[in-house]
């Protein structure tokens, strides 16, 4: 595969309602990648020369540099060495902490430590902040307004959480429809840079989950069996699930998430209409307690669901993901969206399902973890 290929497989967690790429290339500066245990080490302790994000739990840092990658629009290799992460041989590792502690400082004497201020808010995807406003080519919409009846302009009357979910499970099929799924086998091909690429995905009610895509070098592997979460890419190891992945799959391993809305989510709200290119959709931001938020959007007409942003937390801001549904049909009586695409700040890939079988057994060993790779123990120190 070329390099942008390459960078769409193994860079970045994409989760999906259906399918979570594996990261590759970011594991712990020394030795293998850290464990998600109840007790998880420091980012000092799993990791070499830390200096800003002390304390923080050690599944929180890949978070923090992808995060990065993202606002600076750059890879790993700008700040770091490759193969010896740890090293302070390069001035865009050492300028990056000063401007993590100066983010940390403005937010905490401006905005009582609350994070306003991140990376992005002034690097917007550019290594360097850019200082004089830009002139878009393009012209800059409106907000989504209706005329009312007097021919004025004004906001629309939205329709309340429960009136939307409850047309998205009728469009689905109906809650009955919904209840009766207890597994499903899909497969098809994922589209990453324009190469095709097989995969499978098995989900088992009520939270089993693993999906493989089909590589030449091998799977790439993304697994949930309920309680711990893992990934796997050719040549490299298996690594454990961080928090915020695990957050993630928890809801993509729930075959009976559109009758479960309400029950997941303490709190649901009806904030705008939006448009997703020529349809019209209501956006409801959906909360959890100590998690990010959660936007659903539900077409107008049809009431089913198009786009589903999540945001995964970081030391230094949130981790956007965006799913755009598409494609839905019949299966077994619930409708099934076919095709799915997936985009982050680092890129886009397609999901395009040719099969999908409901309720076929799926034996519990198809969701078994692994064992863990064995630590090579370090060299004794040489004495002069």
């Amino acid at each position: 595969m070329n390099r942008n290929v390459a960078r769409g497989v193994l860079l970045g967690t994409m989760f999906t309602s259906l399918f979570v790429l594996a990261i590759a290339g970011l594991d712990a500066q020394s030795g293998p990648p850290p464990q998600v245990t109840s007790s998880p080490k420091t980012t000092e302790q799993a990791f070499k020369n830390i200096q800003v994000l002390k304390g923080r739990p050690s599944d929180q840092l890949i978070p923090a540099m992808q995060f990065i990658t993202a606002s600076l629009g750059v890879e790993c290799d700008y700040c770091h060495v490759q193969g010896a992460f740890e090293k302070d041989d390069k001035k865009p590792k050492q300028t990056a902490r000063k401007m993590m502690q100066m983010m940390m400082v403005i937010n905490q004497e401006n905005f009582d430590d609350h994070r306003e201020v991140t990376c992005y808010s002034c690097h917007r995807g550019a290594p360097k902040p850019v200082a004089i406003p830009i002139i878009s080519d393009e012209e800059r919409k409106p907000p989504f307004v209706e005329a009312a009846s007097d021919g004025s302009q004004d906001l629309p009357k939205l329709p309340s959480p429960d009136q939307l979910i409850d047309k998205y499970v009728q469009a689905l099929g109906g809650a009955a429809a919904i209840q009766r799924v207890t597994s499903r086998v899909e497969q098809g091909t994922a589209n990453v840079g324009g190469h095709e690429l097989p995969i499978d995905i098995f989900d088992k009610n009520p939270d089993k989950r693993i999906s493989l895509m089909h590589l030449t070098s091998g799977d790439n592997v993304t697994a949930y069996n309920g309680h711990e979460g893992w990934l796997a890419a050719p040549g490299r190891p298996l690594r454990d699930m961080n928090s915020s992945d695990i957050e993630a799959v928890k809801l993509d391993a729930n075959l009976h998430f559109p009758t479960d809305i309400k029950q997941v989510f303490g709190e649901l709200h009806v904030e705008h209409q939006e448009k997703i290119g020529d349809q019209s959709a209501y956006v409801i931001f959906a909360l959890r307690q100590g998690q990010p938020p959660v936007q659903l959007y539900f077409d107008e007409q049809s009431g089913l669901l198009l786009r589903e942003m999540r945001y995964s937390e970081s030391p230094l801001g949130l981790n956007p993901t965006q799913i755009d549904y598409a494609d839905y049909r019949d299966v077994d009586g619930v409708k099934t969206p076919f095709r799915w695409t997936i985009a982050r700040p680092g890129g886009r890939f397609t999901i395009q399902l040719e099969q999908v079988k409901q309720n076929v057994p799926i034996d519990d060993t198809k969701f078994a973890k692994p064992p863990m790779p064995t630590p090579m123990p370090s060299p004794p120190d040489k004495k002069p």
